[in-house]
This record gives C-alpha cells, sequence and structure tokens, in this order.
C-alpha cells in the first residue's frame, strides 16, 4: 500500500479505491444505460462475467470522453458506450475495413451496421471507422480512451498486436487511456499455442503495449476467474457462451463460467 501511495499519489489513490467499489457505485448515466432496452437479454445476462461497470470505471470513462472501441465484434460493449456518450461525448467504432473480402470480416461488418441502423436513437452518432494499420482509427491525437475487448488473440499472427497499439497510441491525446480485456494465458504460453486457445500470455500484451510508446498504469482483478484452468480441449471457445465441444460436458463448463481475464490500463505520457 504504501508503495501504491508514492506512486499515485493521494488523491490518485482514492480514485483507485473507488474504481474498485461494486457496480452500484457507478455513475447514475452508466447505471442507467446498463438497465437500459436497448442492451438485449442475453447480452445483459453475460454481465456478472463482463463486469461493464467495473470495468470501464477502472478505465476512467466519462461521458464527455472521445472513446475508440476497437474491433466492437457483434456490438456488445457498443450497446453501452454509444447510448452512454451519445449527448456529451464522441464514440469510434473501429470494425473490420469496409473492402474486407473474407466472408467472416464483411458478415460481420454488415452486421454492425446493421445494429446501428436499427436504432438510431441510441447509435445514430456512432462513427464508423476501420481497424487497418496503418489506417488511424480515429483523428490523431483526438481520443481521451482506447478501448478493446477480449481481441488481443485475434492479432497475434505476425505479430499485428503491435501495429493495433500503435494506432491506439496515435488515436489517443497525451495523458489518454488505453484499457485492454482479453482472455488471460499461463504465464509463458507461447504465441503459436494462443493463436489456437485463445488465451494470451499477460506479458506479452503489456510488451506490446509498451513497445508502442504506453505506460502500464493499472491492474485490476475485476475480470479474473480462478475456476478457469485454461485447458479446455477447443481453447477459450470452449466454454460458455460458445460451448464448441457441444454438449460434452457442458455443465462442467457451465459451472466454470466465462474465461478468466486481464483488465489492464495503460496510459500515453504527457511528455
Amino acid at each position: 500500500m504504501i508503495t501504491t501511495i508514492r506512486r499515485l499519489g493521494f488523491a490518485s489513490l482514492l480514485g483507485a479505491l473507488l474504481l474498485q467499489l461494486p457496480s452500484a457505485y457507478a455513475d447514475d448515466a452508466l447505471t442507467k444505460v446498463l438497465a437500459a432496452p436497448q442492451r438485449s437479454e442475453a447480452n445483459r445476462a453475460r454481465d456478472t462475467y463482463r463486469h461493464p461497470a467495473e470495468t470501464l470505471g477502472f478505465f476512467g470513462l466519462k461521458p464527455d470522453m472521445t472513446v475508440v472501441e476497437i474491433a466492437p465484434g457483434g456490438g456488445w460493449y457498443t450497446e453501452i458506450l454509444a447510448p452512454y456518450l451519445r449527448e456529451k461525448g464522441k464514440l469510434y467504432a473501429a470494425h473490420f475495413p469496409a473492402d474486407a473480402t473474407a466472408d467472416y470480416p464483411k458478415k460481420s461488418l454488415a452486421a454492425f451496421k446493421a445494429k446501428l441502423a436499427a436504432d438510431a436513437g441510441n447509435y445514430d452518432r456512432v462513427i464508423l471507422s476501420e481497424l487497418a494499420p496503418p489506417r488511424p482509427i480515429a483523428p490523431a491525437g483526438s481520443a481521451d480512451l482506447v478501448v478493446t475487448f477480449r481481441n488481443v488473440h485475434n492479432w497475434l499472427e505476425g505479430e499485428g498486436e503491435k501495429a493495433v497499439f500503435k494506432a491506439a497510441f496515435d488515436a489517443l491525446k497525451p495523458g489518454g487511456v488505453l484499457g485492454v480485456v482479453e482472455h488471460r494465458a499461463k504465464p509463458g504460453t507461447p504465441r503459436e499455442e494462443s493463436l489456437k486457445s485463445g488465451y494470451t500470455a499477460e506479458q506479452l500484451v503489456i510488451d506490446a503495449a509498451t513497445a508502442a510508446g504506453f505506460v502500464l498504469e493499472e491492474k485490476s482483478e475485476v475480470n479474473a476467474n480462478p475456476k478457469d484452468t485454461k485447458d479446455h480441449p477447443k481453447g477459450v471457445w470452449t466454454l460458455p457462451p460458445s460451448y464448441a465441444a457441444g454438449d460434452a460436458d457442458k455443465a462442467k463448463y457451465q459451472a466454470i463460467g466465462e474465461s478468466d481475464r486481464m483488465t489492464l490500463r495503460f496510459r500515453k505520457p504527457k511528455g
């Protein structure tokens, strides 16, 4: 604790302690968004594993921020971020590029666009950008916060994570924050194994972010799951909600729950 006080200072330490309070202490606007009907019942049911209030609080989300969500997928977090930021802030969603030719990115992007179009009251101000380094994910130096959730393992081919973190660094203002949640591998797990299992070594993520210029500011265990043994036959996708092994040992995987995850907050230096 003494080391933490010296490193953060009293005011920062107080803020860090407040961020560890339960979701009931989330700001009123976020609490309302989390309970609002734009969130599907299936997505809301996963809050017990994804802890969105605590996670976004740890990252320092405020309603007047400019935020970039890297690789939003089907929009689980977009359902929260878009309405929360709609009036006072700005949200960029860096999805697959429009010129993608493979079936999966084309279908994923089309589904995301359809989701936004179907609910203009919540999503009309989302700015769709592209995750295709070296293309920018947002105007340089414009973002207060860049976030990405359970995506780093998708970028490990050819050390692609380095280019993504560089894009995040470029988009952020000096002093801005990069927040990362990722399936956590056992220490020392090689990249090749992570490509197959989806579990990524925490040190690999830290090394890639620091190589891009970030400073690791804090870790949180809010998305940790000590029940996850990380040795499943179909990797992280064996667990809910995917159940890639079908009905085989399904009760066992239900009891484990979703994956053990690292939650890391990096900062772009001001100087």
